[in-house]
């Protein structure tokens, strides 16, 4: 998959975006999620130091899943270049609970450490999310339905980029009647 900004997010916005492209996959015991990430230096960021801190405002990669239980709340996984993750579930932006620490240690980072090539950063993240952070067996016969994204709020450069479309006016992640099946 390749991750775009929304046109309406950035209107008039002639500077370079970041390149990202993700795949994904199921197997029994996990959802596996990998990024490769290219961005214009304007656009990275790394500063957050510790699991469930502010990850969006660094260069991050987003994984937004419905819950598969059924509970109608959805999770997000939220990781910096540098492997830190914010990690929540609720029902929408508002009402977020965060995972504890030793939930979080239970999900696999491997980072490709970034490196500067010309005016570009390039890093890259895998992510293993196990079935029990769902409180679920396995993955056998269930099918995820989410969102992937790329942002840096506090980037020289900020930058908003799915998956999937979100057709809002402003960017907007929390927002799960955009998801679809991965």
């Amino acid at each position: 998959m390749i991750l775009k900004p929304n046109p309406v997010w950035t209107k008039g916005q002639t500077a370079p975006l970041p390149a990202v492209l993700a795949n994904t996959a199921i197997s029994k015991e996990y959802f596996l999620v990998e990024f490769t990430v290219e961005e214009p230096i304007e656009c990275f960021r790394a500063e957050v130091t510790e699991n469930n801190g502010r990850s969006w405002e660094d260069s991050c990669v987003e994984v937004f899943v419905q819950d598969p239980s059924g509970s109608g709340e959805y999770f997000n996984f939220e990781t910096t270049s540098r492997g830190f993750m914010l990690a929540a579930r609720g029902m929408d932006r508002e009402h977020r609970q965060q995972l504890p620490t030793a939930t979080i240690d239970k999900i696999r980072r491997t980072k490709q450490t970034a490196s500067v090539v010309g005016n570009l950063v390039c890093w890259g993240m895998s992510i293993e999310i196990p079935a029990e952070i769902f409180g679920i067996p396995s993955f056998d016969g269930i099918r995820l339905r989410g969102n992937l994204y790329k942002c840096a709020d506090k980037a020289k450069m900020p930058h908003y980029l799915s998956a999937f479309p979100i057709e809002t006016e402003r960017p907007d992640f929390h927002r799960p009647e955009f998801f679809q099946e991965f």
